[in-house]
């Protein structure tokens, strides 16, 4: 695997979405991410896993392996499930510490936050509350 550093990352996603000029196609984006995101078990979609704050029902598991957090996710909602994609891409195979100092303004600096719903923006912030706690737990 071809390991880039979480700012490599990061300006990826920023670099990917500034390709696309209308909202429209970048919400199309994060569709298609959702699609392309690992198959969560559904013996994993219980209660313990949901992320709380969330409209949608949105499904967060992790494992610790070698020092890494490596997450797996789901949504029962098409643009939700494009957002934790997106998190997940980004975020999974890092350590507690790289998680802890990230800021997450790449989030800003693509719009997402301030072009979602409120509710959605809401999920969006629980969803970067709830990696945060396990980095923090796992630290």
């Amino acid at each position: 695997m071809n390991y880039i550093s979480l700012e490599e990352a990061e300006q990826q996603v920023i670099e990917d979405f500034s390709s696309f000029d209308e909202w429209l196609d970048k919400y199309e984006y994060l569709i298609d991410l959702g699609k392309n995101l690992e198959p969560y078990p559904e013996e994993k979609k219980t209660s313990d896993k949901l992320i709380k704050g969330c409209q949608s029902k949105v499904w967060l598991d992790y494992e610790m392996k070698d020092g890494r957090l490596y997450f797996s996710a789901d949504s029962d909602a098409l643009i939700t499930k494009g957002i934790i994609s997106l998190l997940v891409s980004v975020y999974s195979s890092r350590t507690p510490s790289e998680i802890l100092s990230s800021d997450f303004s790449f989030i800003e600096k693509i719009g997402l936050k301030e072009n979602l719903s409120l509710t959605r923006a809401n999920g969006l912030v629980s969803m970067i509350e709830t990696i945060k706690r396990v980095a923090a737990e796992n630290a």
